[in-house]
């Protein structure tokens, strides 16, 4: 008997519809699983078996051909063991003619006694198959709230394969699980870290809202113990809620990723992500032979921190200008090619130096000038390009530490950071690939950052006194511009430039 089950596999950050054909006949005794399955899927058929057997059914006797199709495409991972072993169960006719396969598509890991374990990529799974009009879909009980948040498909969580053919063969009726979106945010939405908790610091916590509302990359500098972490942290606190959409794509990363938690539905938090300096190229932007996203995908629409920036591998840190500019990373591997959206905002922290404490007032560096130089130069150029925001951190005064006083929580910033973003919304309405004053173009800069009068002057003795290069011009206006929709004024003012001047330490001869 012949019988087909609908189930998923993920490719990218998408997925695709695979039937799982099962045909149970004569013949010597043998599963035979084809369809380029991988290893992992090749091994199914003894967890298969074994899970059929323990859970008080009769496998065929004769041959089991599976098929997986498409054909042309690997299958990986353990997530087809229940639809196969619903297929093989249906395909004997042991529990009646299963009806609904149908009309629903399943997915999950068999553990060999018959439980239904968790499996990665579920949401992306879900959302393909409401795309193809199936009308429900069966998924491990621990993922039920993540595939929930789909609308207009019903989601029915198991915990063991006699429950899911029971549920197929009309012998148990199960309701649907449900899950209350506006619900999840409202209890999901605090952030552990608030800006009331920092002491003193306040040119950098003005940086950081500057840097958050117009979109722009940011690096600290100061000397260990400053506070750049702590600030770090807090970031994500002042960027405006994630809508719906971003959530749902932030959640498809981090299910691919199999880092989405057990029971969670959403990502509902702006992601905080702080690799050490150790890691490769490739758990920074994503791959393996079977490419899953890195750090700068797990990022997206949140905050990438990369401390002690200097020490990062030279070729780790290269390989993130192209993501930092196109907001996507593509991988290509001899099975295909992959792209992994990654539009986040990147926050680095660096000491002055190897020391760590040039220009410190506490302390005396014991560097040489050729050593802080080359300590600098870790950084390239072209990275340094795509940071318009360098704040100097300096060390916290006793009487700063041991005020009582509260600083400015996170809830009123972040307020003034969406009021400066629906500015910047209008005016990059008609613009697809622009939402933020750090995308701006050269042709942008010319329409919307025409200085005048005391602001041009200021900007024009700064150039040439101070040295800025053209890139330092480019990042002051749009800085400045930024600064501007803060204080909703139509016109860039002296003010504004004054301060975004200051907010480029690397660009200033200040390290001899």
């Amino acid at each position: 008997m012949l019988k087909t089950v609908f189930s998923g596999a993920v490719y990218g950050v998408d997925a695709y519809m695979v039937e799982i054909e099962v045909n149970a006949g004569h013949g010597d005794p043998a599963i035979v699983i084809v369809g380029l399955p991988d290893a992992a899927v090749k091994e199914s058929k003894d967890r298969v078996y074994t899970a059929i057997v323990n859970s008080g059914f009769r496998p065929g006797i004769g041959r089991t051909t599976i098929n997986l199709a498409p054909a042309d495409i690997k299958k990986e991972g353990p997530s087809f063991d229940l639809p196969i072993a619903v297929g093989m169960i249906a395909a004997t006719g042991a529990n009646g003619e299963a009806s609904m396969l149908n009309e629903i598509a399943m997915t999950g890991e068999l553990a060999l006694s018959g439980e239904v374990r968790r499996v990665k990529g579920v949401l992306p799974i879900t959302l393909c198959a409401r795309k193809r009009g199936i009308r429900g879909i069966i998924v491990p009980a621990d993922n039920a709230a993540e595939a929930a948040v789909v609308d207009g498909i019903d989601v029915y969580p198991v915990r063991t394969l006699r429950q899911a053919i029971d549920f197929v063969s009309g012998e148990l009726h199960q309701k649907p699980y449900k899950i209350d979106v506006n619900d999840f945010y409202e209890s999901h939405r605090d952030y552990e870290h608030d800006f009331s908790d920092v002491k003193g610091q306040e040119q950098a916590k003005r940086a950081m809202e500057v840097a958050v509302a117009g979109g722009h990359n940011m690096l600290m500098i100061g000397s260990p113990g400053t506070g750049k972490t702590m600030l770090a942290k807090r970031i994500v606190s002042i960027l405006p809620e994630m809508p719906l959409e971003e959530a749902l794509e932030a959640t498809k990363i981090h299910s691919i990723a199999g880092v989405l938690k057990a029971r969670q539905a959403l990502i509902v938090k702006r992601a905080f992500r702080a690799p050490h300096h150790t890691i490769s190229d490739a758990g920074l932007l994503g791959g393996g032979a079977h490419p899953v996203p890195g750090e700068v995908s797990l990022a997206h629409r949140g905050v990438l921190f990369l401390d002690e920036l200097p020490e990062f591998h030279r070729n780790v840190l290269e390989v993130m200008r192209q993501p930092l500019e196109d907001g996507d990373v593509t991988i290509s591997r001899a099975a295909g090619t992959v792209t992994f959206p990654c539009q986040f905002m990147l926050v680095a922290a660096m000491n002055p130096c190897k020391c760590g404490y040039f220009g410190d007032r506490k302390r005396e560096c014991r560097c040489s000038q050729r050593e802080i130089q080359n300590y600098r130069n870790k950084i390239s150029g072209p990275l340094l390009d795509r940071i318009d925001i360098h704040v100097e951190v300096p060390s916290i005064e006793y009487r700063e530490l041991s005020s009582l006083e509260k600083g400015e929580p996170s809830s009123v910033v972040r307020a003034r950071v969406v009021q400066c973003r629906k500015i910047q919304s209008a005016r990059f309405k008609n613009r697809k690939n622009i939402h933020c004053n750090s995308g701006m173009s050269s042709k942008d800069l010319q329409k919307y950052c025409l200085l005048k009068g005391d602001a041009q002057g200021l900007l024009r003795t700064a150039m040439a006194d101070l040295h800025f290069s053209a890139r330092a011009y480019d990042r002051i206006l749009k800085v400045a511009r930024t600064m501007a929709d803060l204080d909703a004024c139509e016109e860039i003012k002296s003010e504004h430039i004054a301060e975004a001047i200051q907010y480029r330490t690397l660009d200033r001869d200040l390290w001899r």
